[in-house]
């Protein structure tokens, strides 16, 4: 019978079966206007935060490889040249909805997701050298009994070894 569904494949007979685990593949529901984390990238502050939830992201839509370099353009078939261009225009949305107004400016216009990807680990992925040095500051201005750490813990180990021996 026409519209019959074989048992077990929810797909009707005669009809092209679904490959979800086709990298091109995009669900319905993630149009270009989904949102696929909460928070939004505002700099340096966030940017380890916010790559890890993008990459969890991108891996659960099985889209990481349009951001890490393992599925490129030059890597697909070329029937399928117009398919992958649609879908890394869906990730460059993704990317730019999840990242803040003043950052957006300025990534708008690349063509492709790896390119804004890059742009934004090269412009974020950054350790504030100032917030280092305060960082070592305070670990060298902190005081136990009156005594700088070290000094502490080197009458600390003098104390240990009279007891050992």
């Amino acid at each position: 019978m026409a519209g019959e569904t074989p048992e077990g494949s929810g797909t009707p007979k005669g009809s092209p079966s679904i490959d979800f685990d086709d990298l091109l593949y995009v669900h319905p529901s993630d149009d270009v206007l989904t949102s696929i984390i909460t928070i939004k990238l505002t700099g340096n502050e966030n940017y380890h935060l916010w790559c890890s939830a993008m990459s969890r992201g991108l891996k659960a839509r099985n889209k990481l490889g349009f951001v890490d370099g393992t599925l490129t353009l030059e890597k697909t078939e070329a029937s399928k040249t117009s398919k992958w261009e649609r879908v890394d225009v869906i990730v460059c949305n993704w990317i730019l909805g999840s990242i803040s107004e003043t950052i957006y400016a300025s990534h708008v216009y690349s063509d492709k997701a790896k390119d804004i990807w890059d742009d934004l680990f090269e412009t974020y992925n950054k350790v504030d050298g100032f917030v280092i040095f305060n960082i070592h500051q305070q670990i060298n201005t902190l005081k136990q009994n009156a005594s700088s750490l070290s000094d502490y813990y080197n009458k600390l180990d003098s104390l240990c070894k009279e007891f050992v021996v």
